[in-house]
């Protein structure tokens, strides 16, 4: 964390003398004042310098960007991330060898890695974000076979004209199935159980 101690005639004189030494912005940075100093007779006689300290604010991102690799490398994993970020969604994309072990049986792992990287991104920023950890896009086919099961089990409770219910899944897992089965008129979704066993039930 880099931090600075400046001077200026006037509070706003010190802080600004420091976001240039620091290279930075105002929302980028915690201020402190240490002293506001004072004029002095005339303006020159008996004056006192204000002096500020300006510390970088944690970058949220990079802080995440930085467990997600020392994370995977303590389970023997190298990894190559990107991040980007949309409004308050920070998307993490891994890659390397030996990426099945941090995805794990039906994303098991890569849940709980996600559900990591989103404390450790909220812990104590300033911004709230939401996230998504994908490894290889596996997320992306996740949901392809996951909207497949849906249409499959929907088909299933119209044929035997009773209720089918499917394993326990996270929300967003969820969330994907009542989706996928939204438009279709004569089933209907909805979930049961309680954490982790919650799961979709669909009813003709």
């Amino acid at each position: 964390m880099r931090e600075i101690t400046a001077t200026g005639q006037t509070v706003e004189e010190a802080i600004q003398s420091a976001l240039e030494q620091l290279n930075t912005t105002r929302d980028q940075v915690e201020i402190a004042i240490i002293d506001e100093g004072k004029k002095g007779f005339f303006g020159v006689f008996g004056s006192k310098r204000s002096i500020v300290k300006v510390i970088m604010a944690k970058n949220q991102i990079q802080q995440a960007e930085q467990y997600v690799l020392e994370l995977t490398k303590n389970m023997g994993v190298e990894v190559e991330i990107a991040a980007t970020v949309e409004g308050n969604h920070v998307s993490i994309e891994m890659n390397g060898e030996k990426i099945a072990l941090l995805i794990g049986k039906r994303g098991q792992t890569l849940n709980a890695l996600q559900y990591l990287v989103h404390l450790v991104l909220n812990k104590d920023g300033k911004q709230f974000y939401t996230v998504t950890v994908d490894a290889e896009g596996y997320r992306g086919r996740r949901k392809e076979t996951l909207e497949s099961l849906a249409v499959k089990m929907a088909d299933k409770a119209k044929r035997l004209n009773k209720k089918v219910a499917l394993e326990p899944m996270p929300a967003y897992e969820r969330k994907i199935i009542h989706s996928a089965l939204q438009g279709v008129k004569e089933i209907s979704t909805y979930s049961d159980g309680v954490e982790p066993h919650r799961h979709i039930v669909i009813k003709p």
